[in-house]
């Protein structure tokens, strides 16, 4: 069983892919596979990264302040 991958074998299984998908869809397929192996990567790596610091969501959470009210002009009388 540990003979599995051996150079004979991988063009065997070369030239049945080649067979079943044709030259135009092996690009294809090879893509996708590759997307998604991208795609797993990242979402494991969100899973281990630690979550932000109190300080990061302090700051995010706040709205932006207000501007200071004019003190030059006089109040109005009615």
């Amino acid at each position: 069983m540990g003979d599995l991958l051996q150079p004979t074998h991988l063009i065997i299984l070369a030239v049945v892919a080649f067979l079943l998908f044709g030259a135009r869809r092996l690009p294809e397929l090879g893509k996708g596979l590759g997307e998604g192996l991208r795609g797993f990567r990242e979402g494991i790596k969100g899973v281990t990264d630690p979550p932000p610091t109190s300080t990061q969501q302090n700051t995010q959470a706040q709205p932006p302040a207000a501007p200071p009210a004019s003190t030059t002009e006089p109040p109005r009388q009615s």
